[in-house]
């Protein structure tokens, strides 16, 4: 299919004179900067060369950052809600294409890369709402003639560490529910998609001049691992949220810890659905398929691991082999296809790791995996989606690879099956599939699933703007998205005021002068 990436940079203004780092300007980048090709896993062409940021430029942006927030946070809450949704309507006008850049630029199918940009504009109509109902809470005080009350307050500088697979609606999740608090942010996305990041950059820094917004509200850091930990050292970012690795996650919690600063983390999953005997195995199949490949298995929500009872293993593992024989692997931008490439050929090799470590372990594989080759593969990053009977306790079954790798695990009672799906070290999305009203409670209760996301006949990824979204155990802990996420980025304070004419104090103590 062919697709004119340069009409799509050209409509975002984005050329090869774009800086390493922005804050709206298009200022130029020092001479000794990085400068990196970006290729796309589609076909492997080249499509823009971007500047590294270096130290200076980093510490350029974040000063600039703390100057703009003093201005934001003083606007009201309602109005910054209006800013943003404005921004909503600006991605409304500019999904197609955005979502185009998604899909070419990273890989996932066209209509997962419109799917991220729906994602943002939800986020913003979820923060609009938002904006009227930041609310705190009245309690009544012990003290006679006291009021007691906690109030919320932006917490000033939010660094946003983002990951490829997502480029853009993970660091919306993020961005415009701390801009409705009244912080502002700075962006480091992924190295391997700052193109798309450049774009979001544009159609937000458009808005906020329409509006007289200081472009220091919404700073973009395009650069590697040292940009990262540069952020997560600044005593000046109050928030750092980060996405990717648990092995990135624990390098930036432990740097923030120890100047004591805050951390949101959403880090890898092991995610699991349970098939029972009392499953419909069609609606099973749909989940299970889709939440293996969509994304070519790159989500953090991706089904790894099919935990099916013993009394259907064989029959649902046929119906699992002919849906596998269907997939249409290609061009992500034929709507055609079901499954584009992984993102680089890094990516690959870890895939084809994890393949050989499987059968080390006595992984057998059903469904065999490989790299594609041949026309329309010339890139080398587009890989068969494959399936393997393991053990849940083998090695590479506890470790998260990001490919579209998928294993089989029998079981015998409810409990077990609960038991195997608790037993890895990530707890991010969790999915049972039954129609049997007591599993599905037993699954969602306290002896239950132990991950953040916990499913009823929906597969583990799709997450909705509306819930809270993140995990527990190696997966980091943080909320993101909707529900009350939006605290995270906030500040609580306790405030008492005195109306009376006397100063009683505090459990009836004394202190005459």
């Amino acid at each position: 299919m062919k697709f004119d990436v340069g009409e799509v940079l050209s409509h975002f203004n984005i050329n090869e004179t774009n800086p390493a780092f922005s804050t709206g300007k298009n200022a130029g980048s020092s001479a000794d900067a990085e400068a990196r090709a970006i290729t796309s896993p589609v076909d492997g062409l080249k499509i823009a060369t971007v500047q590294m940021a270096t130290a200076a430029e980093y510490h350029a942006v974040a000063e600039q950052a703390v100057i703009a927030a003093k201005s934001w946070r003083g606007l009201p809450a309602p109005k910054r809600g209006d800013i943003i949704r404005q921004i909503g309507l600006a991605l409304r006008e500019n999904k197609d294409m955005l979502g185009k850049l998604v899909s070419y630029e990273m890989g996932k199918s066209l209509q997962e890369g419109w799917g991220e940009v729906q994602e943002m504009i939800d986020i913003c109509d979820f923060a609009v709402g938002i904006s009227r109902q930041l609310y705190g809470l009245t309690m009544h005080s012990e003290r006679p003639g006291h009021r007691m009350y906690e109030q919320y307050h932006p917490l000033g500088v939010v660094g946003i560490i983002s990951a490829f697979n997502f480029p853009v609606a993970v660091w919306s999740w993020n961005a415009m529910l701390a801009w409705v608090c009244g912080n502002v942010c700075i962006w480091k996305p992924s190295e391997k998609t700052p193109l798309t990041a450049l774009a979001c950059q544009h159609i937000v820094q458009q808005v906020f001049a329409e509006n007289d917004i200081d472009e220091g509200v919404s700073c973009l850091v395009i650069g590697d691992r040292a940009i990262g930990e540069l952020m997560a050292a600044d005593h000046r970012v109050a928030l750092v949220s980060a996405t990717g690795s648990t092995r990135m996650g624990k390098a930036v919690a432990a740097t923030v810890a120890q100047r004591l600063g805050k951390c949101l983390l959403e880090l890898g999953g092991n995610n699991a659905i349970i098939i029972t005997e009392n499953a419909s195995l069609d609606i099973a199949l749909v989940g299970a398929v889709f939440g293996a490949v969509g994304t070519a298995g790159q989500r953090c929500t991706t089904t790894r691991r099919l935990i099916i009872h013993e009394s259907i293993y064989e029959q649902f593992k046929q119906k699992l082999v002919s849906a596998y024989g269907q997939i249409q692997i290609g061009n992500p931008l034929d709507e055609h296809n079901h499954m584009g490439p992984l993102i680089d050929k890094y990516a690959v090799n870890a895939y084809l790791n994890s393949i050989e470590q499987c059968k080390a372990q006595g992984g057998k594989f059903i469904v065999e995996g490989g790299v594609l080759e041949g026309p329309g593969f010339e890139s080398g990053c587009y890989v068969k989606p494959c399936i393997a009977e393991v053990e849940n306790h083998f090695a590479i079954v506890q470790h998260e690879t990001f490919a579209p790798i998928l294993y089989l695990i029998r079981y015998h009672t409810l409990d077990e099956a609960i038991e195997l799906q608790n037993a890895v070290p990530q707890g991010l999305s969790s999915a049972i599939m039954t129609n049997n009203l007591r599993e599905a409670e037993q699954f969602l209760s306290f002896a239950g699933s132990d991950c953040g996301i916990a499913n009823v006949n929906i597969g583990t990824s799709g997450a909705e703007i509306g819930g809270a979204f993140g995990g527990e155990k190696e997966t980091g802990g943080g909320r993101e998205s909707g529900s009350d996420a939006w605290k995270a980025y906030m500040r609580r304070q306790t405030n008492t005021i005195n109306y009376s004419t006397q100063l009683p104090l505090a459990q009836g103590i004394k202190f005459d002068l």
